[in-house]
C-alpha cells in the first residue's frame, strides 16, 4: 500500500493506492457516517464488475460509457434520479469509474443540495494518475469540452490497480501518455524509469510505486496552485495542441493520451528541442502509444483558437527545456500561429 495526503484551502484528503483495495471498499465507506450512499458507474463497468458493485447493497446508478454521457443532459438525469431517492446533504455519492464518471460525478456532488460528501475510485489508468485528484469536476457543453465545471475535491480516492488487468489496451496507452507527461514536466528519475522496463507487463509489476510517484508530483502542483492560476497551468504540457487533435477527430478514433503524447512532441519540435523531443518520441514509441494519423497541425488551428485556457487573446504554452523541468511561456494568437507554420 501506497498513502498521500493532499492538502488543499479547506480540508485535506487521503489518496490510497493498493492492488486489491477495491475488495475492502464496503469497510472504506462504511468508516463513514451516513443515511445512504449511491454508486454512480458506466455499462462497461457494471459488466465487468457487477456482482462485486452489487455486494456493496447500494443504490446503483448507471450511464452510457464515453465522453457522450459527459452532457448537461446526463448531468439532470443522474441528479433527478438522486433527489428522486430523497438523497441529502449527508449522503455520500461512490464513483466507479473512468474519468467521465469521476468528472461527472463530482461535478453533480459539487451542486447537488449545494455541495455533498463523494469518493473516487478510478478504474482506468488516466484517471488513476490525472483526473481522480486536484478537485477539477466538469462536463461538457456544445462550446468544447469541460466548460461547464467548478472545483470540488472528493472525501478520499481509493486507486486499485487490479482494475486496469480489465481495461482496454489503448485506455491503457492513453494513461500511460499522462503518465509519461508527468515525468516529462516535474521528474526525470521518473522518465528514465519508465526507460528502464521493457514492456507494461514489467511497468505493471510495480505499477503501485509508480502511480505514487506520478500522483504525488500532481498532488504536490495542486497543494501550491489549486485553482489553476500559475504553476498547475504546467500540467497541461502538450494539452493545447492535444486537445486541438481531440477534436478533429471522433473520440473513437484517438484517445486524449495519444492526442496528448502528440502535443507534446508537437511543442517541443517547435521550440527547436529536437534532442529531448527524440528521447520522448522513442519512449512513446516503446509503449506504443503514437501512431501515424494523418492530420496537419496548421489545419487544427481553428480548434486551438477556442480553447478554454486562452484570456485575452494570450495563450499560455507549456514547455520542457530539458527532462523533469517545464516553464510557460505567454503568446498572442497570431505569434503562435507562426510559430506552428515556419
Amino acid at each position: 500500500m501506497r498513502k498521500l495526503i493532499l492538502k488543499n484551502q479547506k480540508n485535506e484528503y487521503q489518496i490510497i493506492i493498493e492492488k486489491g483495495i477495491f475488495k475492502n471498499l464496503n469497510k472504506i465507506i462504511k468508516s463513514y457516517s451516513y443515511s445512504k450512499c449511491v454508486i454512480i458507474t458506466d455499462k462497461n463497468i457494471y459488466e465487468i464488475y457487477k456482482e462485486d458493485i452489487d455486494n456493496l447493497n447500494f443504490e446503483v446508478v448507471v450511464i452510457e460509457p464515453g465522453e457522450k454521457s459527459k452532457n448537461i443532459n446526463t448531468y439532470e438525469v443522474v441528479i433527478n434520479k438522486l433527489l428522486n431517492m430523497n438523497f441529502n446533504r449527508e449522503d455520500i455519492i461512490v464513483s466507479i469509474g473512468g474519468g467521465v464518471v469521476g468528472d461527472l460525478s463530482g461535478f453533480i456532488a459539487s451542486t447537488i443540495l449545494r455541495g455533498v460528501r463523494y469518493i473516487q475510485v478510478p478504474t482506468t489508468l488516466l484517471s488513476q494518475v490525472d483526473s481522480s485528484i486536484g478537485g477539477k469536476v466538469a462536463v461538457n457543453s456544445l462550446y468544447g469540452k469541460n466548460l461547464i465545471g467548478s472545483f470540488y475535491h472528493p472525501l478520499e480516492v481509493i486507486v486499485d490497480p487490479e482494475f486496469l488487468k480489465t481495461l482496454p489496451k489503448r485506455e491503457v496507452k492513453s494513461g500511460m501518455g499522462e503518465l509519461i507527461k508527468h515525468a516529462m514536466i516535474k521528474d526525470k528519475n521518473l522518465f528514465n524509469l519508465l526507460n528502464e522496463y521493457k514492456s507494461f507487463d514489467e511497468l505493471y509489476e510495480n505499477i503501485e510505486e509508480i502511480l505514487f510517484i506520478s500522483l504525488n508530483i500532481k498532488k504536490e502542483i495542486v497543494e501550491i496552485d489549486e485553482f489553476d492560476k500559475g504553476l498547475r497551468m504546467i500540467l497541461n504540457f502538450g494539452h493545447t495542441i492535444g486537445h486541438a487533435i481531440e477534436k478533429s477527430f471522433d473520440e473513437d478514433f484517438i484517445s486524449h493520451g495519444e492526442a496528448v503524447s502528440f502535443g507534446m512532441v508537437h511543442i517541443l519540435e517547435i521550440f527547436g528541442k529536437k534532442e529531448i523531443s527524440e528521447k520522448l518520441k522513442a519512449l512513446l514509441i516503446k509503449y506504443d502509444i503514437i501512431n501515424n494519423y494523418d492530420y496537419n497541425i496548421k489545419k487544427i488551428f481553428k480548434f486551438i483558437e477556442n480553447d478554454k485556457k486562452i484570456m485575452k487573446d494570450i495563450i499560455n504554452i507549456v514547455v520542457v527545456d530539458k527532462i523533469g523541468n517545464a516553464y510557460i511561456e505567454k503568446y498572442t494568437l497570431n505569434e503562435f500561429k507562426d510559430m506552428i507554420e515556419v
